[in-house]
């Protein structure tokens, strides 16, 4: 992948803070899905994940990365993808993103520059800022993307996610 297409917003982030990266945690419905839920007329809801963001979880995994969602929102769907891609935490119905991060940073013993944090919305933010390296996809909402630091090319629910794992199993090479 051409990291050159990932947008850079503040400034340039260097091959060091990549390489430092622990935890690579992020917004569900709007970071891996394109932030549409389906529910039917039985209440049962469904949501689009990327196969390409999948892989790239994955190959964090294995490369010893800790991966982690953290959705304001309580979602089986959610849970079913996250059960399914062996994601270690899963932090559901908070909408104190900054705290949540902030604790399970802690509890893992990882610092603010260790953590890379991907969102979208308002309730973002604040987590985007305090990370160590914060992302937002293109159609963030206007406080997420002044919050982040880089834009991926690609949308969300449709490898956003993956670039951001492509971009950080590179710098550990």
């Amino acid at each position: 992948m051409d990291q050159s297409k990932i947008y850079n917003r503040k400034s340039e982030i260097t091959a060091r803070a990549w390489a430092g990266i622990r935890l690579f945690a992020m917004d569900v419905d709007g970071v891996l899905t394109d932030g549409t839920v389906h529910i039917s007329s039985d209440g049962t809801e469904a949501k689009t994940f990327s196969i390409l963001d999948g892989m790239g979880l994955r190959k964090l995994e294995r490369a010893g990365v800790v991966t982690a969602w953290i959705s304001g929102r309580a979602s089986g769907a959610t849970t079913a993808r996250a059960t399914e891609l062996k994601i270690p935490h899963v932090i559901q119905g908070r909408t104190d993103k900054l705290v949540a991060l902030q604790e399970l940073a802690a509890s893992l013993g990882f610092t603010a520059a260790q953590c890379v944090y991907m969102g979208d919305d308002d309730i973002d933010a604040p987590a985007l800022a305090w990370a160590g390296i914060g992302v937002a996809p293109a159609d963030s909402m206007p406080s997420a993307l002044a919050s982040a630091d880089l834009v991926p090319v690609r949308p969300a629910g449709r490898g956003a996610v993956r670039e951001i794992c492509e971009h950080i199993l590179a710098a550990r090479v």
